[in-house]
């Protein structure tokens, strides 16, 4: 291929299966925000700390929403931003959860191993997953870089 082949194919927008994909993400995130809203509306006497675990979780769907609704809008090419994007989104719902559980676990005066199991793999898993889509983001641009150079 010749660079200016390998930047057409950079430079193209998503793909129809990337596309589908985030329309899929951005409808599990609505119907799983409006699941949890339908939840708390019908039960009434809620205790406050299930109402904020449904907030967060309302919270979490409708970010995850707005991100499949964003990448999918995007005409430009993306350069794997989407994937970096999507990356801290885990992270931060990750950090979410891991406070909710902290918060619950010290009002219980009680550590629960399976729980700490739970949380330091999926932590593991949100930083190494950020971690190597900002590697192939970084490295994406670069090869942008050298092929506009030639």
């Amino acid at each position: 291929m010749t660079p200016e082949e390998v930047i057409a194919r950079l430079d193209a927008p998503l793909s129809l299966r990337r596309r589908v994909g985030y329309v899929g993400l951005a409808l599990a995130g609505l119907t799983g925000s409006g699941l949890i809203v339908l939840l708390w509306a019908t039960e009434p006497g809620l205790p406050p700390r299930t109402k904020v675990a449904f907030a967060v979780l309302v919270a979490i769907g409708l970010a995850w929403a707005a991100f499949g609704g964003w990448a999918v809008t995007r005409r430009a090419p993306l350069f794997a931003r989407d994937r970096v994007v999507a990356g801290w989104l885990g992270l931060a719902a990750w950090l979410l959860f891991t406070t909710g559980a902290v918060v619950i676990t010290t009002l219980r005066h009680r550590v629960e191993p399976t729980l700490l199991l739970a949380v330091v793999v999926l932590g593991g898993v949100a930083v190494v997953h950020l971690r190597t889509v900002r590697r192939s983001r970084a490295a994406l641009l670069k090869r942008k870089d050298e092929l506009t150079r030639e």
